[in-house]
């Protein structure tokens, strides 16, 4: 259960983080020191019972935030590589300051227990005074807190420096922080945090929106495909979906913004025409004159199967065989696609299974587009990316005025619009129980009750859906409809992952065959090539499409071979860092065998829950099995 505090968290503004800026000593602290005044702390209490997690409570703290915790685990390794043995402490909170993540030094992080800076606990400004992470949470802004500006004296040996996380929605996420003894703290840990804080929100808005077209830009051309470029996710009709920081900053956005704003109030042109001349542009930023911001460079990235660039975009009249493009020579896909195409002509549902970014999605899009269905709508529904408070209107539709902000006219949902195609149910295994209920509903009868009442409407459609979760571990913990998985698993096709696909090469060489959009063939460099070649690629074809891509906007117009300068800070970073530790085999029974493996990957994780599952590829839930089995 969640743990409410005295003081709100304001969500009205967007942190706005600007060269240089330094906010330690200033106006925040004073505001900050009044309201710990307010509300009733004193300066000398030496302990402050406040609200702190459970261990239950904090394993549902983080399934609820898995997305937060998942794309900042590879920066928070990273950064930590970057000031390992100077004795830091990096740190992630939700956004009521709840610590959900750590990092750091032994020494310091032991003498920082002592105070509370460890996961479960709550670092809310009215329950640990003027801190960073509380006071950046409450002022919406990057701050350093150092030694003596503490509220509470027991606090004073530490210097904290955090900045806000936000989603591309503007909504706050939560708080990174590195905390540090105050005698050791330097100026450069707050550019560090400000930095950390830009890269994942970057992977949190691509993850968000990798189905999306996305509108990349900056006032500079070099900087496009660095972490202070600007982007937007938009719809089919170009109207704002999200954006990341630097996109809110550069064209003065607000959070009201999105889902309201169009292309051409943006950017002065209709969407059709703005993807007509980057078509034309073949892979080289384009020229905008905004009447505020002045000149601009603008790349697209439009939504496409990442094997092969059709000549055509619509699926419907697409000339290569979609499903034939997928088989790159892997066994198991191919075997996926043979599977696949005994069903096409059916009325069977298909259950895409497999990690993020293994081309679940692709694989929908391929599957509509080669099946009878081609010439009617392809509706894709992300389960995890709508609000909860949303996705039931989303789904099923609304008659006007059901309910508050509702469309005056109504709404006649994403089932009923996908009536005569596919419907595609991307991350099924994240939608809310009392959804699956409503959805199992229509699944049975094959009609549609919008929200607010009306008639039932018939709906016809073939089922697509795709999760990365472990649906038969998510209906032990009762947390999916064990008949509605029956409902979905009429075939259900396992995507290998990137890492294990013997087609990497292929891979590889398709997607720069794609980027190169009539330029000469692009190749990697032999030192580039067996990097990839050994890399443990987490985020799978997804993670590989975008370095490529990415990297490909950075060649010269005479260069064609990528090499390391070619790609982004963020990829360079990823590329570097430590692999998971092999483990060592021992002797005895497989589930000793494994509960050994266990223990040698937490250890190795310095005991973080998330990093170890990550490692031993499976759920945290299934760790937290294992472990409890164990004990």
């Amino acid at each position: 259960m969640e743990h409410a505090h005295r003081l709100a968290v304001p969500h009205h503004s967007l942190p706005s983080y600007a060269p240089g800026q330094h906010l330690t000593g200033g106006e925040e602290i004073s505001r900050s020191w009044q309201r710990c005044r307010q509300a009733g702390l004193a300066p000398e209490r030496n302990r402050i019972d406040g609200p702190h997690y459970s261990a239950a409570e904090l394993r549902e703290a983080a399934d609820r935030r898995a997305t937060l915790i998942t794309q900042s685990r590879p920066v928070i390794d990273y950064i930590y590589g970057q000031i390992r043995d100077s004795g830091c402490l990096l740190l992630l909170s939700d956004e009521n300051g709840f610590l959900l993540d750590s990092l750091g030094d032994t020494d310091f992080g032991s003498r920082a227990a002592q105070v509370a800076l460890k996961p479960g606990a709550c670092w809310a400004e009215d329950f640990r005074g003027t801190n960073a992470i509380g006071t950046a949470l409450f002022e919406a802004k990057p701050i350093v807190v150092n030694g003596t500006e503490h509220y509470l004296r027991h606090n004073g040996f530490l210097s904290c420096a955090a900045a806000p996380l936000v989603e591309p929605s503007g909504k706050l996420l939560g708080v990174i922080d590195i905390s540090c003894d105050a005698r050791a703290y330097h100026p450069h840990t707050f550019g560090l945090v400000r930095a950390a804080a830009q890269m994942i929100e970057n992977r949190i808005f691509e993850i968000t929106f990798r189905a999306a077209t996305k509108l990349r830009f900056h006032i500079s051309s070099a900087c496009l495909g660095s972490v202070m470029e600007g982007a937007l996710a938009l719809s089919d009709d170009g109207r704002l979906l999200g954006a990341n920081r630097a996109g809110f900053d550069l064209l003065h956005l607000k959070p009201a913004d999105i889902g309201r704003l169009t292309v051409p109030e943006l950017f002065g042109l209709p969407l059709s025409t703005l993807l007509d001349q980057d078509r034309h542009a073949q892979g080289r930023p384009l020229p905008i004159s905004l009447p505020k911001l002045g000149k601009i460079f603008v790349t697209i990235d439009q939504f496409r199967l990442p094997y092969f660039r059709a000549a055509d975009p619509a699926p419907a009249r697409a000339k290569p065989d979609r499903l034939a493009a997928l088989d790159t020579g892997d066994e198991r896909v191919k075997k996926a696609i043979a599977q696949i195409r005994r069903v096409l002509e059916k009325p069977v549902p298909i259950l895409l299974q497999g990690e993020t970014g293994t081309g679940k999605d692709f694989f929908a899009r391929a599957i509509h587009a080669a099946g009878p269905r081609a010439e009617k709508p392809f509706v894709a529904v992300n389960c995890a990316a709508l609000p909860e408070t949303l996705i039931e209107s989303e789904l099923f539709g609304h008659t006007p005025g059901a309910f508050t902000g509702a469309r005056r006219e109504g709404a006649p949902g994403r089932i009923r619009e996908a009536h005569g195609g596919t419907l595609f149910l991307d991350e099924i295994g994240d939608m809310p129980v009392q959804m699956q209920t409503r959805l199992l509903q229509v699944l049975e009868t094959r009609e549609v009750t919008p929200l607010g009442g009306g008639k039932p409407q018939k709906v016809d459609f073939q089922l697509i859906s795709a999760t990365h979760c472990d649906l038969a571990a998510r209906i032990a913990e009762q947390k999916f409809r064990a008949d509605l998985f029956y409902r979905l698993n009429g075939l259900a096709i396992h995507l290998p992952p990137l890492r294990d696909r013997t087609d990497f090469k292929t891979l590889i060489d398709a997607l720069l065959s794609g980027e190169a959009a009539g330029r000469p063939p692009i190749t990697l460099s032999a030192a580039l090539a067996d990097t990839f070649q050994t890399y443990f690629w987490p985020g799978n074809i997804r993670q590989l499409a975008s370095t490529l891509r990415t990297a490909c906007m950075m060649l010269d117009d005479t260069e064609t071979v990528l090499d390391w300068p070619h790609l982004s800070e963020t990829a360079r970073a990823e590329l570097l860092a430590k692999p998971p530790a092999p483990a060592t085999p021992c002797a005895g029974s497989l589930r000793a065998h494994s509960d050994a493996v266990i223990a040698q990957t937490l250890a190795a994780a310095n005991g973080n829950i998330a990093a170890a599952a990550r490692k031993l590829r499976i759920s945290r839930n299934t760790l937290y099995r294992r472990l409890n089995a164990v004990s």
